[in-house]
């Protein structure tokens, strides 16, 4: 039998956030405070991923937080014309304070407000250990990213906001777009297109997904939650239907038959979903992700 509309609708609730939004706040005042050497300095401090998206639920802990500097950056400038690329290259100079003096600066600024002890550096982020009331968080220290539309001066350019970082241990390039992700997400979950049902279905999947992880059907590393999210955002709106029952069969029946994997991209709308990126999903790992969902459908109890 397939699973109860009542369960799904339970999978489809939301966590808890006030105490993401207290965490993220304890990090903005840690790195604003007067002890910190980037106090003044033209960044900012905001969320990404479930917490910011609205896709998180109840289990959910780490809190992922961007501290972005905006006043350097780093650009593509591949889909501008030779002349764009010279104007471009005479309006803005190199910038000498760059992403690994900001990190460095980062890092001590929240060793003087936390202690050593809750810090961690990991491999692409700072780890926060949880405490006084907030979230373990990762803070990922980054540079403001411009993926070029067009350049005819400072005043006319178009661009793709973007982070650029780098791996802290083969210092790796990283660029992703947080801010594109969160706004089609938002335009995806809009009255005028999901009636507000596209966020609790994405909530509904993660749920069912970690319910199999629970009991040992899944494992845990093959369908991380922004990769299950950009998925289901490749689905049509009108998939998203008025129960939940309708939803899962209806988004399972467009992914099986209609969907073609070389067209389905991420949220964000800049990378392909699937290939062997680390930013991107590898194909065989959502297949087996969909087969699990299918046979819990197909087999409640």
């Amino acid at each position: 039998m397939p699973v109860p509309e009542s369960q799904l609708e339970t999978w489809s609730h939301q966590g808890a956030v006030a105490t993401a939004k207290s965490t993220h706040e304890s990090i903005r005042n840690a790195l604003n405070a007067t002890a910190s050497p980037i106090r003044g300095k033209n960044f900012e401090v905001y969320l990404q991923g479930s917490y910011k998206n609205d896709t998180n639920i109840r289990g959910d802990s780490d809190v992922d937080v961007v501290v972005q500097l905006n006043s350097a950056w780093g650009r593509d400038l591949s889909a501008l014309t030779d002349d764009q690329k010279r104007l471009y290259q005479a309006t803005y100079p190199n910038a000498t304070y760059l992403w690994q003096h900001f990190r460095e600066d980062v890092l001590k600024a929240l060793r003087a407000y936390y202690g050593s002890g809750p810090i961690t550096e990991e491999n692409r982020s700072i780890k926060l250990a949880a405490g006084s009331g907030r979230l373990a968080a990762d803070i990922v220290v980054a540079l403001h990213f411009r993926k070029y539309v067009y350049f005819y001066g400072d005043k006319s350019q178009m661009y793709v906001e973007g982070i650029r970082f780098h791996a802290r241990r083969d210092g790796r390039e990283i660029i992703n777009f947080p801010k594109p992700h969160y706004d089609n997400g938002v335009k995806k979950n809009a009255g005028n297109r999901t009636n507000g049902r596209y966020k609790p279905i994405v909530r509904m999947f993660k749920n069912g997904r970690t319910y199999l992880i629970d009991r040992h059907l899944l494992s845990a590393d093959v369908a991380p939650s922004y990769f299950l999210e950009c998925l289901l955002y490749n689905v049509p709106d009108s998939a998203f239907g008025s129960s939940f029952q309708h939803s899962f069969a209806t988004v399972f029946d467009w992914l099986g038959s209609k969907a073609s994997v070389n067209q389905l991209v991420c949220q964000n709308e800049q990378l392909p979903l699937f290939g062997s990126a680390p930013e991107q999903w590898d194909s065989a790992k959502a297949r087996q992700m969909l087969q699990a969902l299918r046979q819990l459908w197909e087999n409640w109890r």
